[in-house]
């Protein structure tokens, strides 16, 4: 220690009354780098629980499976590769996903005006009808009304599970991201000036 290193450390005892000028270092909570999939996989557990008691499923799929659906959906998993993950069929997997009201562009791509199909379906006309009015088969009819009430029933919710599994999974990458960055400055910090040919 060095004289005016001495003389600061002699000044900073005397005004704290301390004995030691070093801090104690402990993880704070909320530390990205303690962060795991535990806490994300939680969040998105609660709020398929709370749809769960607001909306009878169509599926008797786990929570901890639908978890698990959402976290592959917002991966950028098709209804394929989920229903592989999970063991079960596509048809189920579609279903689940509906409940969860996690509608995909291409759910909408019909043949026939999906618009004329809404003011339809608001009139309570009977599949059977519709199927005769848009000239498709009752199973087609069933699919897109599937469909369209998933819509409607995230609209009368303002879209509220939709937006809070967003911020749950938009989070989680954000915290993934900012630590593989804080691991990189630090890597790249202390690997500066390193010799790197080095050959074995």
């Amino acid at each position: 220690m060095d004289e005016k290193t001495e003389e600061l450390r002699d000044i900073f005892i005397d005004v704290t009354d301390e004995d030691t000028v070093t801090e104690s270092q402990e993880d704070t909570r909320g530390s990205l780098a303690g962060a795991g999939d535990g806490n994300v996989s939680e969040r998105i557990e609660g709020v398929i629980e709370s749809m769960r008691e607001r909306y009878e499923f169509e599926t008797e799929l786990s929570t901890e499976r639908l978890c698990e659906l959402v976290e592959r959906f917002y991966e950028g998993d098709g209804d394929a590769e989920i229903a592989r993950a999970l063991d079960e069929s596509r048809m189920t997997v579609v279903r689940a996903r509906l409940d969860l009201h996690l509608v995909r562009d291409r759910d909408l791509e019909a043949p026939f005006d999906v618009g004329e199909f809404r003011r339809a379906l608001a009139d309570d006309a009977s599949t059977a009808d519709l199927a005769e009015t848009f000239d498709v088969s009752e199973s087609t009819v069933r699919r897109y009304r599937r469909v369209v009430e998933a819509e409607n029933e995230s609209r009368q919710a303002n879209d509220r599970y939709r937006d809070e599994f967003d911020s749950i999974l938009a989070d989680a990458d954000l915290s993934e991201r900012i630590t593989e960055d804080v691991q990189q400055d630090g890597l790249d910090d202390a690997t500066e000036g390193m010799e790197t040919d080095v050959s074995f």
